[in-house]
């Protein structure tokens, strides 16, 4: 399955999810972990996105390994950020609050990977 694929699936899922935040876990959560819950569906959705572009650029094929590397950190990221706070919010185990930046960082050296992938692209 191609980066194109996962993103639509985790967008499909971010929406999902928010949906069922907004008018399930609303009176049964406190606010600040709905908050914590939309915080995953926010950024779920945004990398989702990165990822729908990352498979236009692999199937274009720019930026080669680079672009594939920032696709496999975007979902990584995507599954330990956003999945750490979705059961941090919904079952209060703080244990997990440590997966959630490592899972941060892989978001972050997904951009990284894309950065470097555009600028090998332009300098061709």
């Amino acid at each position: 399955m191609g980066f194109v694929a996962v993103g639509a699936i985790f967008g499909l899922l971010s929406v999902a999810l928010g949906a069922f935040a907004t008018h399930v876990l609303q009176g049964q959560l406190s606010s600040d972990m709905l908050d914590v819950f939309h915080t995953g569906t926010e950024y779920q959705m945004y990398h989702a996105l990165a990822l729908l572009a990352v498979g236009i650029l692999a199937y274009l094929n720019i930026g080669g390994r680079m672009v594939r590397a920032a696709g496999w950190l975007f979902a990584i990221g995507i599954v330990l950020f956003s999945g750490s706070l979705y059961v941090l919010a919904t079952s209060g185990v703080t244990v997990l609050g440590v997966v959630t930046p490592i899972g941060g960082v892989c978001l972050l050296l997904g951009w990284v990977f894309l950065i470097a992938a555009a600028v090998k692209a332009v300098r061709r």
